[in-house]
């Protein structure tokens, strides 16, 4: 059954799922860098520990993503704003102000984040007018900064509720 509607009413509709925001990053085997700001990152199995994460099928970026080995997933904590920020823009070197550390397969990782995945890349899968990139992962840091959120279209914070289950 074929269901026509208005897309930009449907990206609001889903915009009331607030998400967490990460930036998701490889290098090709020569050495190029990359990385993309992603709100589509998600749990999928911990036997084996896999993760999910979409990536825009006309993303210049792909082409690494596709060459990487692994890909790390950068959860942003609330006060990375700016982080988040430089790498969801177009920019000529999204890394040439931004300090980090090679992480798996050399894999971009920034310090002060929420948390962060090392992931082996593990399959890759069409959704659409996106691709899904699902890793392994194989090693993890779990900082338990507060994470920055998306809600909207716009950034949010955590705040505890008062009413207790």
């Amino acid at each position: 059954m074929s269901c026509e509607f208005d897309t930009r009413a449907f990206r609001r509709a889903l915009g009331n799922f607030a998400t967490g925001v990460t930036v998701v990053t490889a290098a090709a085997p020569d050495g190029r860098k990359v990385g993309v700001t992603a709100n589509s990152f998600n749990s999928v199995s911990l036997d084996p520990p896999l993760v999910l994460w979409s990536i825009d099928k006309r993303s210049s970026s792909h082409e690494v993503f596709e060459q990487a080995s692994h890909f790390a997933v950068n959860i942003l904590a609330a006060d990375q704003i700016d982080l988040s920020n430089n790498f969801a823009r177009p920019r000529e070197d999204r890394f040439a102000e931004v300090e980090f550390e090679p992480g798996e397969g050399g894999a971009p990782v920034f310090a002060d984040c929420s948390a962060r995945f090392h992931c082996e890349k593990y399959q890759q899968l069409d959704g659409g007018d996106h691709w899904i990139m699902i890793g392994r992962v194989v090693q993890f840091d779990d900082f338990g900064r507060s994470p920055l959120l998306y809600h909207q279209g716009g950034y949010s914070r955590v705040l505890p509720h008062t009413q207790v289950g």
